[in-house]
C-alpha cells in the first residue's frame, strides 16, 4: 500500500461516499474488461523484497529513515516498521538471462545499501522474520514515520476495538497481545509480479494458488518469533493475526479475515476485486476527484484509485493488481507467498520455480485446479507453513485414473514439478543456462532437505546443545546467518552450527 495518504478523521459521509466510489470503480473495471482496453501481452515481471535492518550484534535497528537518507535511491523505500526497508526492482521482460540479470542488479543494490547502512552501525538482512526481534520492539512507537502507517494502524485498531491477539502453536507456543498492528512488520517477504492479460488472469492466479504450498515448503525461512520456535514459515499465521480486525465474536461467525488464502478457484480477475468489496469494509475511505465512468465515457482510462487503495488493504497471498503504465491499464498477479532470503541466489531460484510453474500449469489441457479441490490447496498451504521442507502435500495422481494422493513435497517437486517448471521457463524463452542453474538449486534443496528455516532451526539447536541460553543461541544464529547470507552461497550448502564450535 504505497499510496500517499493524509492522516485525519473520517465521518459517516466519508465512508458512504467512499463506498459509492468503490462501486463506481468496480463498474469501471467491468467496462474496461468488456471493452478489452487492457495492455497486450508483454511478458513483464517485477519484484519487491522487504528487508530488515540489524546491527553487528544481530539485534534490530530502528533507523530506516537514517539509512534511506544515506542510500538516496528511489529503488529503496520505507516499510511498516522502523527496522524495515523495501527494495523495488523495475519491471523486466521475462526471457533470456533475466534471472542472472536480476541477481546482478540485486547484489549491486543490496551491497550498496548494506555499506550505507554500515555508516550508522546497521546492516541489511534478508530473512522472513528476524529471530532476535522482541515483543517490545514491535510497538506503535516503532512504526515508520509517515501518515499512511499511522492512519492504517489507527483504522485497523478502531475496526477491531480491542488488542490484537497472537496465538501461534508450533514447536513451541506463543501467546501475547498487541495494541497496534506493528507485529505485522516482523514479516518480510519477496513479492513476485507477473503482468497478464485478462483472458489469462484466472488461469495464472489459480496456478499460483495451487503451487503456493510448494513455494512455502521449499522456501520457508521464518521459524522464530519473539524467542519462540513456531511454524517453519510463521509469517502467514502472524500476518493474519496481526491484521485481524475481527473481534472474537465475528471470528466465531466465520467472517473472513483480511489476510486469507481464499476459498475457491476463479474464472476472471473481476471476481477477486468484487469479493474484496463484498466481504471487506473499507479501512481508508479517501476519495479523489475522478469520476471513473465519466472518464470512460470521454474515451479515457480511469486510475480507479479507491479500488486500488481498498485492494491494498486486503492481504491475499496471491493478490490481483490493477495498474496504469503510460496511460494503458494492465492486470498483474502479485505473489506474496515467499519470505525474504536467504541469499540473492535463493531468491532467484524461488522466482524461477514460480514463474516456470505458473506458465506450465496455466497452459495444461487438464489444469491442476480442475482435479484438486480448493480446500485441499488451502490445507496444503497451512501444512507447508507448519512443516516446511518436511511437508506432505495433497496432489492429483498422474494419469487418467484421477484421484488424489499425499506425498512428500520434495518428492512431488523432484518427480513432477521440476520438469514442469523447466518446460514453463522454456516457454518464456529463458536461456537454458539460467533455467538449469536456478532449478538445480531447487533440486539440491530437495535432495538435502534443507531450506532457510531448517538451517536456522538446526543451527539454533546446535547452540542450545553447546550450552547457550535461548537468547544467546538466537543471537548467534542470526549473526551466523548474516555472515553466510552476505557470502552469497545458496542455503542448501551452508554448514550447520558455528565455525568456532566443536
Amino acid at each position: 500500500m504505497g499510496e500517499k495518504v493524509v492522516a485525519g478523521a473520517f465521518d459517516l459521509s466519508d465512508r458512504q461516499r467512499y463506498r459509492r466510489k468503490l462501486h463506481l470503480c468496480l463498474e469501471g473495471l467491468g467496462r474496461l474488461l468488456a471493452e478489452q482496453r487492457f495492455d497486450r501481452p508483454r511478458n513483464l515481471m517485477g519484484m519487491e523484497i522487504e528487508l530488515n535492518l540489524a546491527g553487528a550484534d544481530g539485534l534490530p535497528r530502528m533507523m530506516n529513515a537514517e539509512v534511506l537518507e544515506r542510500i538516496a535511491s528511489r529503488d529503496f523505500q520505507t516499510e511498516l516498521g522502523m527496522f524495515n526497508l523495501e527494495v523495488n526492482i523495475v519491471p523486466h521482460r521475462l526471457d533470456g538471462r533475466v534471472f542472472d540479470q536480476l541477481a546482478e542488479e540485486l547484489r549491486t543494490g543490496l551491497g550498496y545499501a548494506h555499506r550505507k547502512a554500515g555508516e550508522v552501525d546497521a546492516g541489511i538482512m534478508m530473512i522472513g522474520i528476524l529471530p532476535t526481534l522482541d515483543h517490545r520492539d514491535l510497538v506503535s512507537a516503532n512504526l515508520s514515520d509517515g501518515d499512511r502507517y499511522a492512519l492504517l494502524n489507527d483504522q485497523m485498531v478502531a475496526a477491531r476495538g480491542e488488542d490484537f491477539a497472537l496465538d501461534i502453536e508450533g514447536v513451541e507456543r506463543l501467546v501475547c497481545t498487541s495494541t497496534s498492528i506493528t507485529p505485522e512488520a516482523a514479516c518480510t517477504s519477496v513479492q513476485l509480479h507477473l503482468q497478464v492479460t485478462p483472458a489469462r488472469f484466472a488461469d495464472v492466479w489459480n496456478a499460483a494458488q495451487a503451487v503456493a504450498a510448494v513455494q512455502i515448503a521449499l522456501g520457508a525461512n521464518s521459524p522464530f518469533l519473539f524467542g519462540r520456535e513456531l511454524w517453519r514459515e510463521s509469517r502467514p499465521p502472524l500476518f493474519q493475526q496481526a491484521t485481524d480486525t475481527r473481534p472474537p465474536e465475528l471470528q466465531n461467525q466465520g467472517v473472513r479475515p483480511r489476510t486469507w488464502f481464499g476459498e475457491r478457484w476463479i474464472s476472471s480477475a473481476y471476481e477477486l476485486f468484487e469479493e474484496n468489496l463484498r466481504y471487506f469494509p473499507p479501512l481508508l475511505p479517501i476519495c479523489d476527484e475522478e469520476d471513473p465512468l465519466r472518464v470512460l465515457d470521454e474515451g479515457g482510462v480511469p486510475a480507479l484509485q479507491e479500488l486500488v487503495l481498498h485492494n491494498g488493504t486486503v492481504y491475499r497471498w496471491n493478490r490481483p493488481v490493477y495498474g496504469l503504465a503510460d496511460g494503458v491499464p494492465h492486470l498483474r498477479v502479485e505473489n506474496r507467498v515467499l519470505p525474504a532470503g536467504p541469499t540473492v541466489t535463493d531468491v532467484m531460484a524461488n522466482a524461477a520455480l514460480y514463474y516456470g510453474l505458473v506458465r506450465a500449469l496455466a497452459e495444461e489441457s487438464r489444469p491442476v485446479w480442475t482435479r484438486l479441490p480448493f480446500a485441499a490447496a488451502a490445507e496444503n498451504f497451512e501444512t507447508a507453513c507448519r512443516r516446511g521442507i518436511d511437508a506432505e502435500l495433497i496432489w492429483p495422481r498422474p494419469g487418467r485414473s484421477g484421484g488424489l494422493t499425499r506425498m512428500p513435497a520434495v518428492k512431488l517437486v523432484r518427480d513432477e514439478l521440476l520438469p514442469l517448471a523447466a518446460a514453463g521457463l522454456d516457454a518464456w524463452n529463458i536461456e537454458p543456462a539460467d533455467r538449469d542453474h536456478y532449478l538445480g538449486i531447487i533440486e539440491e534443496r530437495c535432495k538435502r532437505r534443507v531450506n532457510g528455516a531448517s538451517w536456522q532451526a538446526d543451527t539454533y539447536h546446535r547452540g542450545l546443545d553447546a550450552g547457550l541460553a535461548r537468547d544467546a543461541a538466537l543471537g548467534a544464529t542470526t549473526r551466523r546467518y548474516a555472515e553466510l547470507m552476505h557470502s552469497g552461497e545458496p542455503v542448501h550448502s551452508w554448514p550447520v552450527g558455528f565455525p568456532d564450535s566443536p
